[in-house]
């Protein structure tokens, strides 16, 4: 089956809004659908993507819902997966609002969640002797049939994230327009590890630490004794300039290439203090003028 093309138009209502999820098996996919589901979208799981195109061309104007969101895993065809890009910029182009998430995980986290349900993974061979090694082989082989996906989307990296808080991540991108571009700032500790979603990590762990001062040690970076103790140090204050200006100097170019996202990603050693208290300046410095959202890992999975 042919996609539609300039010469067979596809015929959609406006104002149309079209999420697109794909990403690693055994890193969320359902639990985003279904959180788009409770949200009131029209989803469809496991849409083959050649169907796609034919199956909004057929629906038309009889769409049930003008929120929609499908759901696309790597069992399809190697050529039908590359297609998907062009396929979703000629929506774009027929006035949808088009977003695109792609959820990621670690290999050995993807493999532990395996394991702990014992479900097998799509692409793994029913004859194999070493169901471990195969495993591993079949994520690394999802990870090259999804490149193109993933490079194209916005990437949610599930590793340290549990599911009522990717449900949550979900229906905060959902409040915001995609057609402008989002600029997501979020602290995390390196000692767990570096996000995985980052288009931008900045290190912040030669800085002073706070946690050395007693009184600051069970504080956070938003609070404000915390705040004030970095206020002062001249090496915070310096790479405060350095980050504002490198993302003054580079978010209206990377919106000019018509990035929907970009997560810049603040880490220090414990993701408590520093890294948290430059989110937080960060996000004063450019909540005004670009929509953005922000996230501190660590003190997130302390809440849970």
């Amino acid at each position: 089956m042919s996609a539609p093309n300039a010469s067979h138009p596809v015929n959609l209502p406006h104002n149309l809004r079209l999420v697109v999820i794909s990403g690693m098996s055994g890193a969320g996919k359902s639990v985003a659908l279904h959180a788009l589901e409770d949200a009131g979208y029209y989803c469809v799981d496991n849409l083959p993507p050649a169907l796609l195109l034919p199956l909004l061309q057929d629906m038309g104007e009889n769409l049930p819902s003008l929120r929609m969101a499908i759901s696309m895993d790597a069992r399809s065809s190697a050529e039908a997966l590359a297609a998907i890009p062009a396929e979703l910029d000629l929506l774009r182009e027929r006035g949808v609002e088009v977003i695109p998430l792609f959820l990621d995980a670690s290999n050995e986290i993807i493999m532990r969640r395996y394991s702990e349900t014992r479900r097998k993974h799509p692409l793994t061979r029913i004859t194999s002797d070493n169901q471990g090694k195969d495993l591993l082989d079949a994520i690394k082989q999802e990870r090259i049939l999804l490149a193109p996906l993933r490079e194209r989307a916005h990437v949610i990296d599930t590793t340290m994230t549990r599911a009522a808080q990717l449900r949550t991540q979900i229906k905060e991108l959902l409040t915001i327009s995609q057609r402008q571009l989002t600029l997501v700032l979020e602290s995390f500790a390196f000692k767990r590890g570096v996000p995985t979603d980052a288009d931008y990590v900045f290190d912040v762990r030669m800085l002073p630490n706070p946690h050395y001062e007693p009184h600051l040690r069970p504080l956070t970076g938003c609070d404000q004794p915390v705040a004030e103790y970095l206020q002062q140090q001249p090496k915070v204050a310096l790479m405060h300039r350095h980050i504002r200006d490198f993302l003054r100097q580079w978010l209206p170019e990377l919106a000019s290439d018509h990035r929907s996202y970009v997560t810049v990603a603040i880490g220090c050693t414990g993701g408590q203090h520093r890294s948290v208290y430059l989110v937080e300046q960060r996000y004063g410095d450019f909540s005004a003028e670009w929509t953005c959202l922000k996230r501190h890992r660590e003190m997130e999975l302390a809440r849970i």
